[in-house]
């Protein structure tokens, strides 16, 4: 490599780590498609959401499909990091990060903190 090359390179890695726009802070968000989501991991449809709670690290939603007086049972937990455990009928059908790309039923969104400004990433 070159002295220039090597220039150059060093160059471009410093315009790239020092960028002000790096240093402001941003929120993560993640959205779930809860239903949709349960009719991929447990199949069949119509899954509601009749009750949640939400505790300092995580939301809890307790949810059915069918019939009122039979219904499929399920609990959703999402943790405020990412993660989330589906607990259907007592078997455990989902127990990890959301924000792997794994469902298509879960989406992150970016916002500036400070703004509430939704970022658009490339």
């Amino acid at each position: 490599m070159t002295d220039t090359a090597r220039q150059n390179e060093m160059e471009l890695l410093t315009t790239e780590l020092n960028r002000p726009e790096w240093d402001e802070p941003i929120v993560c968000r993640v959205e779930v498609d809860l239903p949709a989501w349960l009719s991929q991991l447990a199949g069949g449809r119509d899954w509601e959401v009749y009750s949640e709670e939400e505790e300092e690290n995580c939301i809890s939603f307790a949810m059915r499909q069918g019939s009122k007086l039979t219904p499929k049972l399920a609990e959703v937990t999402l943790y405020h990091n990412g993660y989330a455990i589906v607990d259907v009928e007592g078997r455990f059908l989902f127990d990890g990060s959301l924000t792997s790309g794994a469902s298509d039923c879960a989406h992150l969104t970016y916002y500036h903190a400070d703004s509430g400004e939704k970022i658009t990433l490339n």
